[in-house]
């Protein structure tokens, strides 16, 4: 299977790699003139290229026309996720993206056990975590992990932007099944808690920033694996994982 690798640098039928990526190809994989890789551009789109340079810090390619990605899933799903403690975000980055998210963005919230602690340094670990599983999972775009919001009300004002946006409380709610169906959504908020769950004023809040509350059956499930249960149904249900 070529390799895979992510550029902004296309457009006219050439592109290239620069830097790490550059590197890894000519020096790691020590690539030939001619060899075919995987492109995905800032399109979302899958490209063939036939490296047709290889220069310092720098390999050159002509491609095809660019095709959709069968990994991709129709529905741009967003998860966010309360802050966990002791690197289980690492974990849950990785996984979700291997199902296919769009977006993650912590949040802390009043339960919420870790306290933010030089976030910017961990935010670009985080992205590149999200880099590295969108090559392994063949994924055409790298999500997105965003700053983590300071608190639920944030979370709250940014559901808007959402066709529609499910609270995951442990208290249960609407089942899944009634509220996703294949085709149903393109734009889906999904948001879990963290270890302390959610308090009864933020499920209110929730509900009043227009989020349909939900549930994810009769077991309380651990702060790491409610948003990858939450994303794999929500998939399922819309048709993404068939």
């Amino acid at each position: 299977m070529p390799h895979r690798y992510f550029t902004r640098e296309l457009s006219g039928g050439q592109a290239a790699l620069t830097g790490s990526d550059a590197h890894h190809l000519a020096n790691v994989m020590r690539a030939r003139l001619g060899e075919e890789v995987v492109l995905c551009g800032p399109d979302g789109l899958e490209y063939t290229g036939t490296v047709t340079a290889i220069l310092p810090g720098r390999v050159e390619f002509s491609v095809n026309e660019g095709a959709p990605s069968k990994a991709e899933p129709a529905v741009a799903a967003t998860l966010f996720v309360g802050y966990p403690k002791q690197g289980k975000l690492d974990e849950i980055i990785r996984h979700s993206v291997e199902l296919g998210v769009q977006e993650i963005i912590p949040f802390f919230s009043r339960y919420c056990v870790a306290t933010p602690k030089k976030e910017e340094a961990k935010n670009e670990r985080y992205n590149r975590i999200a880099a590295e599983a969108a090559k392994q999972a063949g994924r055409a775009v790298i999500p997105h992990v965003a700053m983590p919001l300071e608190n639920f009300s944030a979370v709250c004002r940014a559901l808007g932007d959402y066709d529609k946006a499910l609270f995951f409380y442990e208290g249960g709610g609407t089942s899944l099944r009634e509220v996703l169906a294949p085709g149903s959504v393109q734009r889906l908020a999904l948001i879990t808690g963290s270890e302390g769950g959610f308090s009864a004023e933020e499920a209110d809040a929730a509900a009043q920033a227009g989020a349909v509350t939900v549930g994810l059956g009769p077991r309380i499930l651990r702060c790491e694996t409610a948003p990858l249960a939450a994303l794999t149904a929500a998939m399922l249900l819309t048709g993404n994982l068939e």
